[in-house]
């Protein structure tokens, strides 16, 4: 069973990827430097503390900027480009060590469960940027860091139980496609209007 052991870390960090990467580098690399675990593949490289001394910095940026109504759009808009690939690459890191017909479907499958989680993020705290009152963004993103750090610990320590969540959590993401599909133009959108240099509030107005 060691193959699915390996496999459930594998797309449970892909997927937690997607909702704060930085917690998931840090977390993995943690864990694996204080020898609470032996990450598979050539995810043993995250023990270096450069790595994660970096990660943690920038989780450490994003826990105060992902708190910010309208920025926390925009910051996920950035980081399109940034989860869902790093999430494919988790993905394939930790299934490295296994036959390629194991590690290329995970690295696909990967990059579809970071895009998953990172779209679902995004569409929920668009939605919470119409909410008249502020501390939705803070409630959010706490909630967010909880399933994050929750979600590497299952993906190590319980991959029986991680697998069932991502199964519940891809019913549920299905199910709600059409909204993510909308959610997900809208941050398109807002990515090309980054691109072309319009104003913060306009690049916010259409991610939400």
């Amino acid at each position: 069973m060691e193959w699915f052991a390996t496999l459930s870390l594998a797309l449970g960090s892909a997927w937690t990827s997607g909702i704060n990467l930085y917690a998931t580098v840090s977390v993995l690399g943690l864990l694996q430097k204080f020898a609470l675990t032996k990450l598979p593949g050539g995810l043993d490289v995250l023990d270096n503390w450069w790595i994660i001394g970096i990660a943690g910095s920038l989780y450490l940026i994003e826990f105060f900027a992902d708190k910010i109504p309208y920025f926390d759009s925009v910051w996920d808009v950035i980081h399109t480009f940034i989860r869902i690939p790093a999430g494919a690459i988790v993905a394939y890191a930790a299934t490295f060590d296994l036959d390629s017909s194991v590690a290329i479907p995970a690295f696909l499958i990967g990059g579809g469960l970071a895009f998953s989680s990172h779209t679902t993020k995004a569409a929920v705290r668009a939605g919470a940027n119409l909410s008249p009152e502020p501390f939705s963004n803070s409630i959010l993103s706490l909630i967010e860091d909880v399933i994050a750090f929750a979600g590497v610990f299952l993906a190590v320590f319980a991959p029986v139980v991680i697998a069932f969540v991502l199964g519940v959590f891809l019913i549920i993401f299905f199910w709600f496609m059409p909204k993510m599909l909308r959610a997900a133009r809208r941050m398109f959108s807002a990515i090309r209007s980054l691109f072309r240099g319009d104003s913060f509030k306009e690049v916010a107005r259409k991610a939400g």
